[in-house]
């Protein structure tokens, strides 16, 4: 489609699509072809301000209405996305690049949040407790935030979402949305369903653009009550600091360096198989793909011979044919920055062994492709054995005990995912227990987490709060309140009045046993 015939969208904001204020748009391209998929607005902070003028005045009404009547409405959107399933998917694909079975899962995740979520719009659980004073009850409940600023990234761009504005819905927040602006077309489809399942106007609006023109207006707005983003540790760090001095709550998920252990006594054909879905699935651009791989010396050169054979015959191409298994770069400036990566890695002394170049001729010509790329025998403290790279570039360092892989595991700055593979039930409990990381798999990728469960990292990957598992996206999304009710007609002061115990309250005596 040419740039003139490109079609337009909009703005989602108090129920209605309307462009930016200042009229401004960008494109958005297949990073795979080349191609134009549409043009969107390029929003700015007067945008901003109108979706969370909306989402204020939304609030009271969305946070009175019933839990258990909300999360009903969610239900219907996650049916709605089953039969939407297959068409999102493929516009993931065409926006994002991903291959077009994990754009499914993309969606499926979303799904399945979206189920998991809605039931606990009838499980919102406070707390009742004894009272330390007579004639008086004691409870906690949970309340909404207010308005929350959504800020996701523009990998998962269906999944992480869901983990974001589905809670946030179910628990009686509005929602103002800036989604990753290379990813925008999935947040109109994500929006436009949830509108059409019956979401009052204000509830969820969405505002797209760049992080300097619209993030950072939804970041500093002073209506906004708490944000929730997903992204890198800088940009993360930045929004951190500004929470701290506007008094927001922040959740904050951000980057990975995750290591997958391989011992002597591993099962060498699985592992194969988890580092290349760890290291190259989605082209290593997840903040939990596999980017270090510590080798135990006795099957380190045998490892490395299965590994590079497998990876040098990965299918690389567009992620809608079917036969595809590692799609593009998401676009020309991610793929730049993998490849000075790939530069300093050379120079530091690692040994290259496959990939390590742009891919550019036919098919490959007009969209953003690195071969997957491995190096050998790196030191644990070279800069691509420490730093978040975000492309299909795998690290390798041997080592010589458990201990050591661990230590080295731990040392980065990340604490995101990790994983072991061995056969010996105590090395896999020893890893269970020491790997410092939010997520710890054994025998497999340190990819693939489930809704149910909390997702998160320590150190620079978050700031301790979890996405996922209903617990931890209820607490995020929640404040508690305190209750007190006193019936006791009169002043009491606790931890001050002396409560004595009333003759009428003692406990009759026990009769005595009859021999």
């Amino acid at each position: 489609m040419s740039p003139s015939r490109a079609l337009i969208y909009k703005n989602f904001i108090n129920g209605k699509w309307v462009p930016a204020r200042s009229g401004r748009t960008y494109e958005n391209r297949n990073p795979a072809t080349g191609a134009v998929i549409g043009r969107f607005p390029d929003s700015g902070a007067e945008d901003i301000d109108a979706a969370v003028q909306a989402a204020r005045a939304a609030y009271p009404a969305w946070s009175a209405f019933p839990a258990p009547r909300r999360a009903e409405l969610i239900y219907t959107f996650a049916q709605r996305l089953m039969e939407h399933k297959e068409a999102f998917a493929r516009d993931l694909t065409r926006e994002m690049g991903k291959v077009i079975n994990e754009a499914r899962g993309d969606v499926q995740e979303a799904i399945d949040m979206s189920y998991l979520i809605a039931g606990e719009g009838r499980r919102l659980y406070g707390l009742t407790t004894p009272s330390e004073m007579p004639n008086k009850f004691a409870m906690c409940v949970r309340v909404p935030v207010g308005v929350i600023g959504v800020i996701t990234p523009w990998n998962f761009p269906m999944a992480v979402p869901s983990w974001k504005i589905i809670p946030s819905l179910v628990c009686g927040n509005t929602v103002v949305w800036k989604p990753g602006e290379d990813t925008p077309l999935t947040a109109v489809n994500f929006v436009k369903l949830l509108a059409e399942c019956g979401i009052p106007p204000g509830v969820i609006n969405l505002v797209s653009g760049d992080g300097p023109n619209a993030g950072a207006p939804l970041v500093e707005h002073p209506l906004v009550n708490m944000i929730s983003f997903t992204g890198s540790t800088a940009v993360g760090t930045r929004i951190g600091e500004i929470g701290g001095r506007m008094n927001k709550r922040i959740s904050l998920e951000m980057g990975g360096k995750n290591p997958i252990i391989i011992m002597d006594d591993a099962d060498l054909d699985l592992a194969v198989e988890g580092v290349l879905w760890g290291a190259f699935g989605t082209s290593g651009q997840r903040c939990t793909a596999t980017s270090r791989l510590l080798v135990q010396e006795g099957v380190y050169d045998k490892f490395l011979a299965m590994l590079v054979a497998r990876a040098r015959a990965l299918k690389i191409g567009d992620g809608l044919d079917e036969s595809v298994q590692v799609g593009p770069i998401i676009n020309a400036e991610a793929q730049v920055k993998i490849l000075e990566y790939i530069e300093i890695g050379k120079a530091e002394g690692a040994r290259l062994l496959t990939g390590g170049h742009a891919l550019t001729a036919d098919k490959h010509k007009r969209g953003n492709f690195i071969a997957p790329t491995i190096f050998a025998d790196a030191n644990r403290r070279m800069r691509i054995a420490c730093e978040e790279i975000f492309g299909p570039v795998l690290t390798v360092v041997p080592i010589k005990t458990l201990a050591e892989a661990i230590e080295i595991a731990n040392e980065v700055e990340y604490g995101l995912s990790s994983s072991i593979y061995t056969r010996d039930i105590n090395q896999a409990f020893a890893a269970m227990r020491d790997l410092y990381t939010g997520i710890v798999y054994i025998n497999a990728p340190t990819i693939g987490a489930e809704t149910h469960l909390p997702f998160g990292g320590t150190k620079a990957t978050g700031n301790g709060h979890r996405e996922g598992g209903p617990m931890a996206v209820i607490d995020t999304f929640t404040e508690w309140k305190s209750i007190y009710v006193d019936y006791s007609g009169a002043l009491q002061k606790a931890q001050i009045d002396e409560v004595k115990i009333a003759a009428s309250a003692a406990p009759a005596a026990k009769p005595k046993r009859k021999k």
